[in-house]
């Protein structure tokens, strides 16, 4: 059975745990797009972890954990994320890259630093990745797939045709040096050496395993509201963050996927500029910041603080169906137990009229939010693993964003450990 774990709203939803407690009954857990831009953070016994490219499956013994042909693959970055783990006592987890992954290049990041030098003011706040200039290349047909590493002679043939358009951006937009053929054709053949023993037929791996009933976990990274074409464009990211991109992201038929577990936080937060109608600021978002996600609401990929806001109903009722949401996993709802008031955004505001529609992103720059509060709990919910052991205030909480959500809110985290959940 195939199962999709999936962001409802900017990303930062706490997806990392969800999927490390659902890789537990996986066989194979799939990173199916995006690339080193973001991360996942682990706690669990091994340690605190923040993992950006691999899977977040990888420390079990049972799970093969796969790079799918939608990444955007940092060759070095992954072989440093595996020794990392392997230097802090886990076990060599077993991986497959895709031979169809496409490979981030080390121009792609200098594109991606110098564009947003050269934007200014106007930037996107990328994470200098790499990832937009990856996928503009991906989809104008000048990448390069893995299994392109293989023939050296179309290699070195490709390469000096792409330095040379390269260049001419390089010497005459960013007034940077060019871009030396040899090098970058002698960093290839070091990518290949690096990426060998992981490189598959991952779609055919995985037609297979999908005949053998093999547990299949597609692991997003993100969320909806991130997403090219449904997000709040053109503050998103520069690949699909939805469910059905894991299909293609992975090479399966759509039909396979089962369940989508839409992870959806407690309370709102973003790295990142583009629009975010419950934003707050000040002490109040100081406050939040300081006590939220598992150490701090921090980048687990740039360390930047992230932006702060109230729950969020009519983008996460958006984004959980938009992902096509079976269930949802509510998240780090611990956090607010010092709040004497809960508010929550239920609906927008925009040019006189109420609505609970999530709107394009034109309407939305005009949105402001529409509150209903509602009494906290004022207690620490850490430890309680039953849903009738929670204070009154805070299943009402639940309860209410489970309604504004139109899903099932099927498990709860109230921590930050691998088994601070509760299953309703």
């Amino acid at each position: 059975m195939v199962r999709a774990i999936v962001g409802a709203n900017w990303g930062d939803e706490g997806k990392g745990k969800i999927t490390d407690m659902l890789a537990k009954e996986s066989d194979i857990i799939i990173r199916y797009q995006g690339g080193s831009n973001a991360g996942h953070t682990i706690i669990n016994n091994y340690g605190k972890f923040a993992l950006h490219l691999l899977p977040s499956g990888v420390f079990y013994n049972h799970t093969t954990s796969i790079i799918g042909n939608g990444v955007a693959l940092n060759i070095p970055y992954l072989i440093k994320e595996v020794n990392d783990l392997v230097s802090k006592g886990v076990p060599k987890p077993a991986i497959l890259v895709s031979d169809r992954a496409q490979i981030l290049m080390p121009y792609h990041i200098l594109f991606d630093q110098y564009e947003e030098e050269r934007l200014g003011k106007r930037s996107f706040g990328s994470t200098k990745s790499g990832i937009a200039p990856f996928y503009s290349d991906k989809y104008a047909k000048i990448g390069f797939q893995v299994c392109e590493l293989f023939d050296e002679e179309s290699l070195k043939e490709k390469v000096e045709r792409v330095c040379e358009m390269k260049n001419v951006l390089m010497e005459h937009l960013y007034h940077k040096p060019a871009i030396d053929p040899e090098e970058l054709f002698k960093t290839l053949l070091e990518y290949r050496e690096m990426v060998k023993p992981f490189v598959c037929d991952v779609s055919n791996y995985l037609h297979k395993a999908i005949k053998e009933g093999k547990n299949i976990l597609l692991e997003g990274q993100l969320g909806s509201l991130k997403d090219t074409d449904h997000g709040i464009y053109p503050m998103v990211t520069s690949s699909s963050t939805l469910a059905a991109y894991g299909a293609i992201g992975a090479g399966i038929p759509p039909y396979e996927i089962k369940n989508i577990t839409t992870v959806v936080k407690a309370y709102s937060s973003a790295v990142g500029a583009g629009a975010f109608v419950s934003e707050i600021f000040g002490d109040e978002a100081d406050e939040l910041r300081r006590r939220g996600g598992d150490g701090g609401e921090y980048g687990a990929t740039t360390g930047r603080p992230r932006r702060m806001g109230w729950f969020d109903a009519v983008a996460s009722r958006y984004g959980c169906r938009i992902q096509g949401a079976t269930e949802a996993a509510l998240t780090v709802l611990d956090v607010l137990g010092y709040l004497d008031e809960l508010p929550v955004c239920i609906g927008y505001e925009i040019d006189g009229t109420v609505t609970k529609d999530f709107p394009n992103t034109i309407e939305l720059n005009k949105a402001k939010p529409v509150y209903t509060t509602l009494p906290g709990w004022k207690c620490e919910i850490r430890g309680i693993k039953k849903y009738e052991d929670l204070p009154e205030n805070c299943r009402n909480y639940i309860e209410f964003i489970e309604k504004e959500l139109e899903t099932p809110i099927t498990m709860v985290s109230n921590g930050p450990g691998r088994d601070d959940i509760i299953y309703r």
